[in-house]
């Protein structure tokens, strides 16, 4: 049996990447959500902020989507 390591570095750097993008995506997130916690406590509005969240997760749940479906497929 011979094992092709380039293949196999190429895997791990490619999910390596996307678990970091999908980290950073979902912090995005998390962060657009705590933005309207502070705008709320000060009496404002962040329709901007939870907009960017929303689309974030959105991104998130897509990208698993995805990933699901190349598993599958």
């Amino acid at each position: 049996m011979k094992i092709d390591w380039t293949a196999l570095g190429s895997v791990f750097g490619v999910s390596l990447l996307v678990t970091v993008a999908l980290v950073a995506l979902f912090t995005l997130g998390i962060t657009g959500l705590a933005r309207r916690e502070r705008a709320a406590e000060q009496g404002g509005s962040a329709t901007a902020a939870v907009t960017g969240a929303y689309a974030c997760f959105a991104a998130c749940a897509a990208a698993v989507g995805y990933g699901i479906y190349l598993i599958v497929a």
